[in-house]
């Protein structure tokens, strides 16, 4: 009676089960897994609430590319950060993750495949399931330079039924920009065999070190490209609920790509008249609604170089992004329970996002227990070690 593409296995794993029993017992938990800035205890700028619900008196215009006024807004956003973009090419939806459904349903048939990065965010095999889409998994690879796409293993992965390459830039978790030498390999594999890019750069406004070696795919493209971005992350709002798509490419492409995004977004029309009415204002401010998440955000991954380093615990290297990756040197899952179980530190094991080795743990630089549970994770993997408090102010050796 219900579908194959909904049958998943939902036994909770080791982890979850250890984390719901301890909170059964009303145990406390430092959570440095914590994704949702709205707990994170981050102010946010009083007018929200009051813009929202002005936006909320406006009399409701079912536009499906959404309100002009703000897919406007959208591109004064983006010409901020150097990307020029017509109105016309931005559609507005309720999510990123809306925005990956409207595109697999215009670029793929059921059964053919998406290439998604791995190490990543898991949530792509779900996307993918739920449009009868197969994922596709090619590596990226941590060296002397930090994390960088294996563009001969994306090339090998490529079959007869590809039909688009996702890139996460800035990656989550590896916190790595797609570099511009990449960026142009990967074009021309699309060009070569037809295939369009969608572009998730949700996290890109939050640049941890040195400068953005890649430039954004919001800009002009001469594959068939698709950029994506929202609230949840630039704003720090996940229940603003608005994201949007950016399409480039060539014109002819670029317009059937939006016309049949069009119908679509008309067929759902899930992104609510408040927030887009909203929007101007909300992007305009965008510095004042970034900046205590920013500030959370270096201390937290200062504080964690400092004491990774004087502890002997690499880091590894992070460009952008709210995650930095510890190397443990031990295996993820037994490490991540016992931490868990014993220091009450809630952490994520590397094989969440499909790492290819063990010994990994992913750390949110969004908590603002971070400090404590480093603490204690830094003491069971180095027992002998210094204490957080007493960590010099290094920052170096080992570190990325």
């Amino acid at each position: 009676m219900l579908s194959a593409r909904s049958a998943w296995d939902l036994t909770a794993n080791p982890l979850a089960a250890l984390l719901a029993e301890r909170r059964q017992r009303q145990q406390p938990v430092v959570d440095l897994t914590l994704a949702n800035p709205t707990a994170a205890g981050l102010p946010v700028p009083g007018d929200f609430p009051a813009r929202l619900a002005a936006g909320a008196a406006a009399a409701y215009r079912p536009e499906p590319l959404g309100l002009r006024s703000a897919r406007e807004a959208v591109c004064a956003y983006l010409a901020a950060r150097g990307s020029l973009v017509h109105p016309d090419q931005v559609v507005l939806t309720a999510s990123t993750s809306e925005a990956y459904s409207f595109l697999f349903k215009i670029l793929t048939d059921p059964g053919d495949e998406v290439l998604v990065p791995r190490p990543s965010y898991p949530l792509f095999d779900f996307l993918a399931g739920l449009e009868g889409v197969r994922t596709v998994p090619y590596p990226l690879r941590y060296g002397a330079e930090g994390w960088r796409l294996d563009v001969d293993r994306l090339a090998a992965a490529l079959g007869p039924r590809s039909r688009a390459v996702v890139l996460v830039s800035p990656n989550n978790p590896t916190g790595s920009f797609v570099h511009d030498d990449e960026r142009a390999a990967v074009e021309e594999l699309a060009r070569e065999c037809g295939l369009a890019l969608i572009a998730d750069e949700v996290f890109a406004d939050y640049v941890q070190q040195g400068p953005v070696p890649g430039r954004s795919f919001a800009g002009p493209a001469d594959v068939l490209t698709f950029s994506l971005n929202g609230l949840s992350k630039a704003l720090a709002l996940p229940h603003a609920k608005l994201s949007w798509i950016v399409v480039q490419g060539p014109p002819a492409a670029r317009q059937e790509a939006l016309g049949r995004l069009e119908v679509v977004a008309d067929t759902f029309l899930s992104v609510a008249t408040a927030i887009q009415e909203a929007l101007p204002h909300l992007l305009s401010a965008a510095a004042e609604y970034q900046a205590p998440l920013r500030q959370r955000l270096a201390a937290n991954l200062t504080c964690l170089r400092q004491a990774a380093t004087a502890a002997g615990v690499p880091v590894l290297r992070c460009e952008a992004g709210w995650y930095a990756v510890v190397v443990t040197g031990t295996d993820d899952e037994p490490l991540a329970l016992s931490l868990l179980r014993d220091d009450g530190v809630l952490t994520h094991p590397g094989y969440f996002y499909d790492f290819a080795d063990d010994g990994h743990l992913v750390l949110s630089l969004l908590s603002p227990d971070l400090p404590t549970g480093v603490d204690r994770l830094l003491r069971r993997l180095r027992p002998a070690g210094p204490l957080l408090s007493g960590a010099p102010g290094t920052g170096g050796a080992g570190i990325g």
